[in-house]
């Protein structure tokens, strides 16, 4: 492990310190949310290196053969980077108290646990025991297919996808899409341009919004945009593990 790669001690203090309602309210009214700043050049640098060591990662995805896009994506295996697992485990409990005033709007009585360990038993409970993290890489002419991150009965209904890469100087295009599908409505989509370091919160499958008669489900897509040049980097966070 590489010290850049390592947490640093005030990883935990830059994720509590966030206005957690502003973030609420841009993923009530938008679908989605930025964290910008949330990781420092130096680590964004130390996680990109992390791409090329294999002992680090459980399953490696040639995305083109699979016809999910074109580009890669390496799932880590346990443990976990220090980084990765200290932003998963800080991230996860804001997000759980979204996720269930989401649950109470749309009338669900699930409710997920305060702490991501706990969440986790649950997930494996369900025979859901491999770790989702994971570091993708594109290259020019690269892109991501829409899609949903779903792995087993369990699924956190937040996830997020940090940006490794440096815009206009590692890579051109690539930007981060969400497309949002509500009843009766043609869908709606966002293309969302991050900074290295800058974070975006999504649905991992649907969300509520408010209508005439109280909250209905929204569906989501995530993907990304062709890449015009150079290399890109992205760290995702997904809260559920895997079967």
């Amino acid at each position: 492990m590489t010290s850049e790669a390592r947490p640093g001690s005030d990883v935990r203090e830059r994720v509590q310190s966030r206005d957690w309602r502003a973030v609420e309210a841009s993923l009530d009214e938008l679908g989605y949310a930025t964290l910008p700043r949330l990781l420092g050049a130096a680590e964004c640098r130390g996680l990109t290196r992390l791409y090329g060591r294999d002992a680090l990662f459980r399953s490696s995805i040639d995305m083109e053969p699979r016809r999910f896009g074109r580009g890669a994506y390496r799932y880590f295996a346990r443990p976990l980077p220090p980084l990765v697992e200290t932003l998963r485990s800080a991230l996860y409990p804001p997000l759980a108290r979204i996720a269930n005033r989401w649950q109470s709007r749309l009338g669900r009585p699930e409710r997920f646990e305060p702490s991501l360990g706990r969440f986790l038993v649950r997930c494996r409970r369900e025979g859901q025991t491999r770790p989702t993290p994971l570091l993708l890489r594109y290259e020019a002419q690269g892109f991501n297919n829409l899609h949903q991150d779903l792995y087993g009965r369990v699924a956190f209904p937040l996830q997020l996808a940090v940006l490794l890469s440096r815009p206009g100087r590692d890579f051109e295009g690539g930007d981060f899409l969400l497309v949002e599908q509500r009843p009766r409505q043609q869908s709606r989509g966002e293309a969302i341009a991050l900074a290295r370091g800058e974070a975006v919160i999504f649905p991992t499958r649907e969300r509520p919004v408010e209508g005439a008669r109280g909250s209905y489900r929204a569906q989501l897509r995530h993907g990304a945009s062709r890449l015009l040049s150079g290399e890109r980097f992205v760290l995702g966070l997904i809260f559920h593990d895997a079967k």
